[in-house]
């Protein structure tokens, strides 16, 4: 297997930030084109066990609620076991890790907030070559859900991974659609999308294409979406009910999204960590909705596994 060189390494880190400040500007386009002047303030940071990162977030916006866009880049000194619970020969390893991870949580619920990250991981045990692997994805959380957005976000999905064999897109939507699951509420998160870890299956350099397929592909996903929605009036009640849907991200970001938990157990930077969480958000006791309402629908259809991109 070819080992990342320092060069590469760099090339992937130069990917990121370039990825991180397209991604600001065409969301601040947004942000614009609604009428809305917030923008995303730039945080650089430093760690004491080395590395640092670029944290952007857009808050309180007319069309972006809440957006964070974090670039990472840290040196770990010491993997502690319960960050390599997959991976138990690199316990105690140094190790650097870098990515981009973003979620973006509009202000009309008829736009679904959307999330994707992707990184590169390469350990150094003592006495052996490196190991690295890249992971990622990206993946959708309607509230309102308009299939043909679904369809649209499947598709672009679909066609950035055929270059990359036929099998890719279904193995990585199950992967998506497995990972974003709550158990404790026996329901998806949201409508998936591609998720990806441990890949090395490939030579360096592809796997590297790859990343960079799926976080341009985030952008090539989402704009239309936004622009399809930007303007579409809403009710209060449709925003009570997007802020009570946000509470399963809450949810779930919190109990088992592998990310945040890496985030903790290896003294992550608490504000870039958290900055997913949306900043309105309630919980009701056992709501319920009319048969057939778009609300009831969320859960009973959409919110379920489904070829998406199927004809019949």
């Amino acid at each position: 297997m070819q080992n990342p060189s320092h060069v590469d390494i760099e090339r992937v880190k130069d990917f990121l930030l370039d990825l991180q400040a397209r991604i600001c500007t065409a969301l601040e386009q947004q942000e614009m084109q609604g009428q809305g002047t917030a923008q995303f303030i730039t945080d650089d940071w430093t760690r004491a066990e080395g590395g640092g990162g670029r944290s952007r977030v857009l808050q309180d916006g007319l069309v972006i609620e809440k957006g964070g866009v974090m670039f990472s880049h840290i040196n770990i000194k010491n993997l502690p076991a319960s960050a390599t619970a997959r991976h138990p020969n690199i316990a105690g390893a140094k190790a650097q890790a870098m990515g981009v991870s973003l979620v973006i949580h509009p202000k009309n619920p008829h736009i679904p907030t959307s999330h994707a990250n992707i990184r590169l991981f390469v350990a150094h045990p003592e006495g052996q070559d490196p190991i690295w692997w890249f992971g990622g994805g990206f993946d959708l959380t309607p509230f309102y859900a308009d299939e043909q957005d679904i369809q649209h976000w499947h598709q672009n999905a679909f066609d950035l991974c055929q270059p990359f064999g036929d099998q890719v897109y279904a193995e990585h939507k199950k992967w998506c659609d497995d990972y974003f699951y709550l158990k404790h509420r026996d329901e998806q998160r949201g409508v998936g999308g591609l998720f990806f870890d441990d890949l090395n299956c490939w030579d360096f350099e592809t796997c590297f294409q790859y990343m960079q397929a799926v976080g341009n592909g985030y952008l090539n996903a989402i704009i239309p979406i936004f622009e399809k929605h930007r303007e579409q009036p809403y009710t209060q009640a449709q925003r009570d009910f997007q802020l009570y849907r946000r509470g399963r991200y809450v949810e779930f970001n919190l109990v088992y999204d592998r990310g945040t938990l890496f985030g903790l157990q290896t003294g992550g930077r608490i504000e870039s960590i958290l900055v997913s969480l949306p900043n309105a958000v309630s919980w009701h006791y056992r709501p319920s909705w009319d048969e057939g309402s778009p609300e009831e629908l969320l859960t009973s259809y959409y919110l379920k596994p489904r070829d998406w991109l199927s004809k019949s």
